[in-house]
C-alpha cells in the first residue's frame, strides 16, 4: 500500500487523504519520523482533519517528543470540537490527560 501511495506522491498527487494514508502506513510500520512528516503535511493541507492531528500526536510521542505530541493533540482537539468530531475529541482529551499525569 505505501509503495503505491508513494508513487502517487512522486507523480505530483498531493492531498490530505494521500498524506493521511502514508502517515498511517508508516506509523503502523513503526517508522514514526516518516509518519510524523506525512501527518504534518496532511494537517497543513487540511487543518480540520482531526484524525490526522490525533495520529500526528501519537507519532511525536513515539519519537519521545511529548511537547510536540501535546501541541498536535491540542490543535486536534480544537479541530474536533469545531467540527463535531466527538470520538476524536474524547480520545485526544484522554491522551492529553495521560501526558499531564506523566509530566514532572
Amino acid at each position: 500500500m505505501i509503495e503505491s501511495l508513494e508513487k502517487m506522491l512522486a507523480k505530483g498527487v498531493d492531498n490530505s487523504l494521500l498524506r493521511f494514508g502514508l502517515g498511517k502506513g508508516y506509523l503502523d510500520l513503526g517508522e514514526n519520523a516518516k509518519a510524523a512528516e506525512h501527518f504534518q503535511r496532511c494537517v497543513e493541507l487540511d487543518p480540520k482533519y482531526s484524525a490526522a492531528w490525533k495520529l500526528l500526536g501519537k507519532a511525536h510521542l513515539a519519537l519521545a517528543d511529548p511537547a510536540a505530541a501535546r501541541l498536535a493533540w491540542e490543535k486536534g482537539l480544537e479541530a474536533a470540537q469545531n467540527h463535531g468530531d466527538k470520538q476524536a475529541e474524547k480520545e485526544m482529551t484522554v491522551f492529553l490527560k495521560k501526558l499531564d499525569r506523566q509530566a514532572p
